[in-house]
């Protein structure tokens, strides 16, 4: 029986994302339909915490409740709501429904229902079917009948997740507690999991924290989820971007100055220090900053104290510092371009972020979540992925990480709609859209001056063969790094003033 089902898991202790898990699949049995979902509020979108029978992509989708009108109906109501198999409204699975085989097909059958907790609303729950017809009268009973039971299972979740004792079984589902919006990180790959573990941890202390990983991996998502789950989350979270301060200004704009302390100054101006004063201050890029300034950033972190620029007196500030980094700090150190001691005092604990390539299917989970965007920000009624298309995205080795990967979708979504496909339909994006080169750059095919090409009898000049494939690296490491040239310079291991060089002999636009 599916009460006696639903029972036996709220009272038998297992991990929380299992127990929704169990219940999805428990409730997809019941009906016998399609898919079942289990969807979050978090201010204005409903995401996924629990889903069977939809594609692997669709867990990592954001469903604002304005743009669907069907989730929006379904959390306007306490009852069930059942749609039509003709109604107008879209609906956002389709295409999206794992069972079938060929071309993606549109929902026939639906219905969900509003879930609260404790008097609040919590999200909802979604059923779908491919076939017109699955939810007849008794399943809409039946569904108003289990959405106690439902709710149950949702509320003993979010009470062993708010029991910190309980860190083993929050563990298990890190994926599904993270605030939506700005600085949501997606992922349920052991890496990820195993990582915000560990950061947990290390979040409500005072160390400071040197984040470490490749270009795009998203070194400032994980800053931010730190200072939410800090002591500090209500004080501010100052970001700077060393790479982006001129040495001239670098430490005006960290510690500030006093009226008169240079040409220009004709004020007092407080520092980033001063603006994150009881908070955090991301230093991003922190490999970036003059020796000059890595010495007074050393007092700062050893005694609390700076000094803006002109002044006679220091101040004390509290600031937690995160730091970030794609550089090795080590042979920095080692060159003489970093302090051996202020890279001791930033890596109290140093956290290597996973790149996409070792993070298993979580790049069919972050592609998702772009192809929504995209299909909100295009205007589109659905869009998927093709099962081609995601094994190119889980072959593909991704020297960019998260940020490709949200250029490579953007950049397909846009291809498919200029040539020609219809916003109105269900659209499919194939593996050619995606543009994926797994070809290294160094040994990719060399087009000559026509476009075209050259044959094996008519080689062109090894010359121009290598000014080609220079400039080809350069471009790509430049829309890799959104035309950063610090970190392109990096992405190529060439330091950043022969890249400049380089780039002007080959002619390739610098803004």
């Amino acid at each position: 029986m599916m009460e006696e089902a639903l029972l036996a898991d709220l009272i038998t202790e297992l991990p929380n994302a299992v127990r929704l898990q169990r219940l999805v699949q428990t409730l997809r049995e019941h009906f016998h339909c399609g898919a079942v979902g289990l969807l979050r509020l978090d201010d204005d979108s409903l995401r996924p915490v629990a889903a069977v029978g939809l594609v692997h992509e669709a867990l990592g989708r954001r469903f604002v409740v304005a743009q669907h009108p069907r989730l929006a109906a379904i959390l306007a109501r306490r009852e069930p709501t059942w749609f039509e198999p003709d109604s107008r409204l879209p609906d956002p699975y389709d295409g999206l429904l794992d069972e079938h085989v060929g071309e993606p097909l549109p929902v026939h059958d639906c219905m969900g229902v509003s879930l609260f907790v404790e008097g609040q609303l919590w999200g909802a729950l979604t059923l779908d079917a491919l076939h017109a017809g699955t939810f007849d009268d008794q399943a809409r009973r039946d569904l108003q009948r289990y959405t106690l039971l439902i709710e149950a299972a949702v509320r003993i979740t979010r009470l062993e997740r708010e029991n910190r004792s309980l860190r083993q079984a929050r563990s298990e589902v890190v994926e599904i507690e993270h605030v939506a919006g700005e600085g949501e990180i997606l992922g349920q790959s052991k890496a990820i999991r195993d990582l915000l573990q560990e950061l947990e941890v290390v979040a409500d202390s005072e160390l400071p924290v040197l984040l470490l990983g490749e270009t795009g991996v998203g070194k400032e998502l994980f800053a931010r989820w730190l200072h939410r789950h800090s002591r500090r989350r209500h004080k501010p979270l100052v970001h700077v971007n060393c790479a982006a301060l001129p040495e001239s200004l670098a430490e005006s704009e960290l510690f500030g100055h006093v009226k008169g302390a240079f040409s220009g100054a004709a004020s007092d101006r407080p520092g980033r220090f001063e603006a994150a004063n009881g908070g955090t201050l991301f230093l991003d890029e922190v490999g970036e900053l003059p020796l000059t300034v890595q010495a007074k950033l050393l007092r700062a972190l050893q005694n609390g104290e700076i000094q803006r620029l002109g002044a006679d007196k220091p101040r004390h500030v509290d600031v937690r510092i995160i730091a970030a980094t794609n550089r090795q700090l080590g042979d920095s150190v080692r060159d003489g371009h970093f302090r051996a001691d202020l890279y001791h005092r930033l890596s109290v604990y140093p956290a290597p972020i996973p790149p996409l390539r070792e993070r298993d299917n979580d790049v069919l989970i972050l592609a998702g979540h772009f192809l929504e965007l995209n299909r909100a920000r295009l205007g589109l009624r659905s869009v998927r992925l093709s099962p081609a298309a995601e094994r190119a995205l889980l072959a593909y080795p991704w020297p960019g990480n998260v940020r490709e990967l949200e250029h490579v979708i953007s950049r397909a979504a846009l291809k498919l709609l200029s040539s020609g496909a219809s916003r109105s339909e269900i659209l499919t994006l194939p593996p050619e859209l995606l543009d994926l080169d797994t070809v290294p750059a160094a040994v990719a095919p060399i087009v000559g001056v026509a476009g075209e090409r050259p044959s094996a009898t008519q080689p062109v000049p090894l010359r121009q063969a290598v000014e080609d494939c220079q400039r080809q690296s350069i471009r790509r490491a430049l829309e890799l790094c959104d035309d950063n040239w610090a970190s392109a310079a990096r992405l190529l291991d060439l330091d950043p003033s022969n890249l400049h060089k380089l780039a002007k002999r080959l002619g390739v636009k610098q803004g």
